[in-house]
């Protein structure tokens, strides 16, 4: 899919490569859409990757000069997950446990978000109603520029092909500032936005005195829509001042038909997004069904290993893999899970979608669960790597697969390899996890033969058996 592969050890490194291969080469932190563009043949001119996923000090999120600004490899699962963050800008943090399942939060930057330009990606839409801005640099220089001017349509920039984002910031919310963000999507996890609506409101006592409303998957690009802004500003959050910015927002869209909706249903899912988050807003309901700590698949925590290294064919991708080292001499321009599989003969993990959509190929990587087949290999050189196959302990089971046996939870079998690891790391992460942390633990993880009831009781067991030593 590539035919060279840079993991540069600085910031510096990286923009030098990016001038010397300006044109032939994309920057990859998570992959989680580069990899699936590369694969159906969508970036026929790309034939280097520069991975910056370990970069050291990009990924903060820190209050700077009045703004809260994220570096450049914040995921979605750091942004959900951050206090501050939840803190002031509740509809970002809301927007990106949205996105994907744990396994692929994990990998995905929200700079990666952005940058893929798609009016129904999910974390745009609040950043827009909070005024951010992008950094960009190249090795000639740094610019900043507003949200609102970084798009020019669907899936398109003002980026030069020498720069990189560097960072995401926007203003510090205001005391008395709240927000809310609404998806409408076809099912409740791993999809993508039919509709989006991001709304933030500065209220002094019961008067908005400010007002942010933007709208994701109804325009080539996300939208901010100032008649329904001005619908609130100087009035209290009535049911009927509510009503009414909601279908000033519906007029400002321009939806199309499309295989997840037509127009005239999403210019409605617009008004509804849109009354359901300022009357959360009302009647101080922002946080329902969020939980406080979102269930990251970090379990004990994350490693991080260096960069300062390249690959092409000729460079053997050297990594330990269930605590035993490995070296591969083929297999530089695959996926981990063709890695793990066609190279390493670790059959355990599963081909189930090659797409991030289903789980089975779930491995930790340096701490985290991730989903291999959004994973180019060489990522793993240097890199700490657990499969289902290095789950066990010599002669005993990891409590969550005699659980599996115990309750039954295993049917086909071939999903299960990614629900044990998503189980394990789970009661690395939380010991004694309730149903709504399982379930979140599990969304990633898709069961043909739909035996999910067995699954989450059998996660359950191995809880309580892990529990009582």
């Amino acid at each position: 899919m590539w035919d060279l592969y840079l993991t540069p050890a600085t910031l510096e490194d990286a923009l030098q490569a990016l001038a010397k291969h300006a044109g032939r080469a994309r920057l990859v932190a998570g992959a989680t859409d580069l990899i699936l563009e590369l694969e159906r043949g969508q970036r026929p001119g790309v034939t280097t990757l520069i991975d910056i996923s370990r970069l050291p000090g990009l990924d903060g999120i820190e209050r700077r000069d009045g703004r809260i600004r994220m570096g450049a490899l914040v995921t979605h699962n750091h942004a959900a997950g951050s206090p501050l963050i939840q803190d002031r800008a509740l509809a970002l943090a809301r927007a990106c446990w949205e996105v994907g399942a744990p396994q692929i939060r994990n990998r995905a930057t929200i700079a990666g978000n952005v940058i893929t330009a798609s009016p129904a990606n999910d974390s745009i839409t609040p950043l827009m109603a909070f005024g951010a801005s992008v950094t960009l640099r190249s090795h000639s220089g740094e610019r900043t520029v507003p949200l609102t001017e970084f798009y020019t349509g669907v899936r398109k920039t003002v980026m030069q092909p020498d720069e990189m984002l560097t960072a995401i910031s926007f203003p510090e919310p205001a005391e008395g500032t709240r927000s809310q963000f609404v998806k409408i999507a076809l099912r409740r996890a791993q999809a993508i936005s039919v509709v989006n609506a991001a709304v933030v409101v500065e209220l002094q006592g019961s008067t908005v005195r400010r007002a942010a409303i933007a709208l994701g998957s109804v325009a080539p690009t996300v939208i901010r829509t100032p008649q329904a802004e001005a619908a609130l500003v100087d009035h209290p959050l009535s049911e009927a001042v509510v009503e009414r910015a909601g279908e000033a927002a519906s007029q400002a869209a321009q939806p199309i038909d499309d295989l997840r909706g037509t127009a005239s249903f999403r210019r409605e899912m617009v008004r509804v997004a849109v009354v359901r988050g300022l009357r959360a807003i009302a009647q101080g309901r922002e946080h329902d069904g969020f939980p406080r700590r979102p269930v990251m698949l970090w379990g004990g925590g994350l490693t991080a290993s260096p960069g300062g290294f390249e690959h092409d064919p000729s460079r053997p991708i050297e990594t330990t893999i269930n605590g035993r080292p490995h070296r591969f001499t083929g297999g530089q321009n695959l996926t981990l899970l063709r890695l793990l599989r066609d190279e390493g003969k670790l059959i355990g993990t599963k081909e189930g979608c090659a797409e991030g959509e289903c789980g089975a190929c779930t491995v930790f990587l340096d701490g985290a669960a991730v989903m291999s087949c959004m994973v180019p290999a060489p990522r793993a050189h240097g890199a700490e790597l657990v499969t289902i196959e290095g789950l066990a302990e010599v002669g005993r089971l990891h409590p969550v697969q005699q659980a599996f046996l115990d309750e039954g939870a295993v049917q086909c079998g071939y999903c299960i390899p990614g629900f044990l690891m998503a189980g394990a790391k789970l009661l690395e992460e939380a010991p004694r996890p309730d149903a709504s942390q399982i379930r979140q633990a599990i969304t990633g993880n898709l069961c043909r033969c739909t035996g999910y009831y067995k699954i989450i009781s059998a996660i359950e067991l191995a809880a309580e058996r892990q529990a009582a030593g």
